[in-house]
């Protein structure tokens, strides 16, 4: 249960990435860039620990895993991004983000 949903989770992100991606203020925040890393690695991760389950996957998980990385490798960070919040710039509550609150899903499901 946990290796699809965790396969299941990166196409969920992917998409909220892709999303706000074009957000005015998530698309250029240091939360952002950091967060597309950090699922990155961690997507990278998970293909290394689980290389050999990857072999046998059934067709539309094999498609979900394919579709997540190319939306994850196609999208754009700033190399030097600003956290918006500290700026002054995002009005969101405090302890509210959607890149990473969608991000923290990850945990409850592993």
């Amino acid at each position: 249960m946990e290796f699809s949903n965790r396969i299941r989770y990166y196409r969920y992100i992917a998409g909220v990435f892709a999303n706000q991606q074009s957000d005015p203020m998530c698309g250029i925040c240091k939360a952002f860039t950091n967060s597309v890393r950090n699922v990155r690695e961690d997507l990278a991760e998970f293909e290394r620990q689980y290389d050999a389950d990857m072999k046998s996957l059934p067709p539309e998980l094999s498609d979900i895993l394919s579709e997540s990385k190319k939306i994850l490798a196609g999208l754009k960070t700033i190399e030097d991004a600003v956290g918006q919040k500290k700026a002054g710039n995002c009005k969101m509550p405090e302890g509210v983000c959607y890149v990473k609150l969608s991000k923290s899903i990850l945990e409850k499901i592993s």
